[in-house]
């Protein structure tokens, strides 16, 4: 067996173990191997690919035996919370990007700066490690990633008379663009997802794109209070509006472009993967459009590991498996097997990662350079209260009952209060 620098540094923890006939509370297991419990929320492909590289790492990892427990999506946080409180965390959680903040208030996190190599995590994109800096340390580290990018229907840009090998890059041309799709095809030209819902997630995270596209951002930089009550944010709203007004946009219509009854639609980087093997119609793919005098911008998704400190030597463990699941080799692998983007800058340039995408998924390409100008959200434990109270106050612009400036004062006031009541 060749042995990396990790897998000599995981060999040589486990020998001294057998080697003192012992092990401390919660350390090493009987017969010195280290055991690390994982939890993760995959089913399905994703499940099964991660499964199938334990057993690689297994493999090559005598001293080191990692278990894996698919916890459902919909129960994550509640066992999780239940665990912290009966002290049986798992040794790696595998969670929601957004989760991550809540998550480092249920137990002590390990700092994977001192422990994953510096080279790995200067590779992997910035937007991704800031998510996982919190109180000067690096709590988290991603191990999967998605972005939102523009996805249309080739067929009706064909009836529209458009030109279906060429999408909208503009704001102005995506306006222009909807408006002959529904002039010629009495269909909405551009899917928006214009309701709050019980979460707003889906509202806002759709928004922050076209903010963050116009120059804006928002929350301050400390996460201390609203940032999109500015020119920019207004900016971005009209957009919004003017997309309904128009008729483009319906509101309460997202939908209908999955369904094939809408020309074109903000959609995640994942939707690429479900449709790759029976499309419902001619699907194009493109970056998100951007006001002409903004810049391009996309939001991230995706999961980050966290290690909770059970004992020194299982967190020692987590991270190392943490470390080998984010070398090249295995971030392609991961990447190609799940549809997944590439954490690692040295990967989503890679020519060997994108020849792949252009012969198997090559409308995958776009997301996949979007990468270089995607934000994360902020990394607050207030966020999911604060993106459901900005969303509820933005839906009232959309659905005409507030003025752009009514609703963005308003949900200003609601993030403020959100953040001072803590």
């Amino acid at each position: 067996m060749h042995l990396t620098p990790r897998t000599l540094a995981a060999a040589t923890l486990a020998g001294a173990l057998v080697l003192t006939g012992c092990s401390s509370p919660g350390s090493a297991d009987a017969g010195g191997t280290t055991t690390v419990t994982v939890w993760h929320y995959w089913d399905g492909t994703n499940a099964d690919a991660f499964d199938a590289m334990v057993k690689e790492y297994n493999a090559a990892h005598p001293g080191v035996k990692i278990k894996t427990a698919n916890v459902p999506n919909a129960d994550y946080l509640t066992k999780l919370r239940a665990s912290a409180t009966s002290k049986t965390l798992p040794d790696v959680s595998i969670v929601d990007l957004v989760w991550v903040p809540q998550i480092a208030k249920l137990g002590t996190l390990a700092d994977l700066s001192t422990m994953v190599p510096a080279d790995s995590l200067s590779d992997i994109n910035p937007a991704l490690t800031s998510f996982g800096k919190i109180g000067g340390k690096q709590i988290s580290v991603p191990v999967s990633a998605n972005n939102l990018g523009y996805m249309y229907n080739k067929t009706l840009f064909t009836q529209a008379g458009l030109d279906p090998e060429q999408p909208p890059t503009t704001w102005e041309e995506l306006m222009a663009d909807g408006k002959k799709i529904v002039e010629k095809t009495g269909k909405p030209g551009y899917d928006l997802f214009t309701q709050a819902g019980d979460t707003g997630e889906g509202l806002t995270w759709n928004f922050q794109v076209n903010l963050w596209q116009a120059g804006g951002e928002f929350l301050k930089k400390d996460n201390s209070a609203a940032a999109f009550n500015t020119p920019q944010g207004r900016k971005a709203l009209q957009f919004w509006v003017d997309l309904i007004k128009s008729g483009v946009s319906p509101y309460a219509k997202w939908g209908e472009f999955e369904k094939g009854q809408g020309g074109s639609a903000q959609e995640g980087s994942w939707m690429v993967g479900i449709w790759a093997q029976d499309p419902p119609f001619e699907v194009g793919s493109a970056k998100v459009p951007h006001p002409a005098d903004g810049s391009p911008a996309t939001n991230l998704g995706g999961e980050q590991a966290v290690v909770f400190k059970n004992s020194d030597a299982k967190a020692k463990a987590a991270a190392d498996f943490l470390a080998w699941f984010l070398e090249a080799p295995q971030v392609t692998k991961w990447s190609e097997k799940t549809g997944m983007l590439p954490v690692l800058n040295s990967v989503a340039t890679s020519s060997d990662y994108l020849d792949w995408v252009k012969s198997s998924q090559p409308q995958l390409l776009p997301f996949v350079e979007q990468m270089s100008s995607a934000h994360a959200r902020p990394n607050t434990p207030l966020y999911p209260k604060i993106s459901l109270a900005f969303a509820q106050q933005i839906e009232k612009a959309l659905a005409g009952e507030a003025s752009v400036d009514e609703a963005l004062d308003a949900a200003e006031k609601a993030v403020d209060d959100v953040i001072a009541k803590g």
